[in-house]
């Protein structure tokens, strides 16, 4: 089984466990509707535009509402399943899910944590952690490319994985999940930060999202 779908299993279990009113990390929604957006992304390819582009949303969020009084046994049912036979994200679930699937179990588990307070992730395999770096260095680093301040993020060995951004220098270390999780704006996170006091609160301040 390939990471992808080990962590996919892995969400689908926490939610299972949790309930489908329990909050996440995503602003507004429960996990009943982070099931709802993972299975439309995947499923309905008509309507995944919707989520970038503004001018397609409402086709998007009429789609998204036809799956709402599913039962909740049936969404986890075809969020476990994964991408059906017709979607571009079946074959390359590996590849692009990996950190969908990882960055959204974190939304569950982390659902309803103080956003400003201490933070003890679970641990995490070294396999994945170091599977997890591609998107770091790939999507992250788009998401970060207007960052305010230079930044660099970097393993807690000392090892740097990318920087980006222009200006006073900041430094945040962390395992390769949790600045995974930094670099797409959640939080809490548990990371470390260095430089000064106001470039550390510009780089904290900036909203981070696809």
């Amino acid at each position: 089984m390939s990471l992808a779908r080990s962590e996919r299993a892995a969400l689908v279990a926490t939610m299972r466990a949790t309930g489908p009113d329990a909050p996440t990390l995503c602003a507004g929604w429960n996990n009943r509707d982070l099931a709802i957006h993972l299975i439309v992304r995947e499923r309905r390819i008509d309507a995944t535009a919707g989520i970038f582009v503004g001018s397609l949303s409402g086709h998007t969020a009429a789609v998204t509402e036809s799956y709402g009084d599913k039962p909740w046994d049936e969404l986890l049912v075809m969020l476990a399943e994964g991408p059906p036979w017709y979607s571009p994200f079946r074959v390359a679930d590996r590849y692009v899910n990996l950190a969908e699937m990882f960055v959204h179990h974190e939304d569950v588990l982390r659902g309803g944590a103080d956003p400003a307070g201490p933070f003890m992730p679970r641990q995490i395999s070294a396999d994945l952690q170091k599977a997890l770096e591609l998107p770091l260095r790939t999507v992250g680093r788009r998401i970060m490319s207007t960052s305010p301040v230079r930044t660099t993020l970097s393993t807690g060995d000392g090892r740097d994985l990318m920087t980006v951004g222009r200006g006073e220098p900041v430094g945040v270390s962390g395992t390769v999940g949790e600045l995974l999780l930094f670099a797409f704006g959640r939080a809490p996170v548990d990371v470390e930060f260095s430089g000064s006091a106001a470039a550390v609160a510009s780089l904290r301040s900036t909203k981070r999202t696809l």
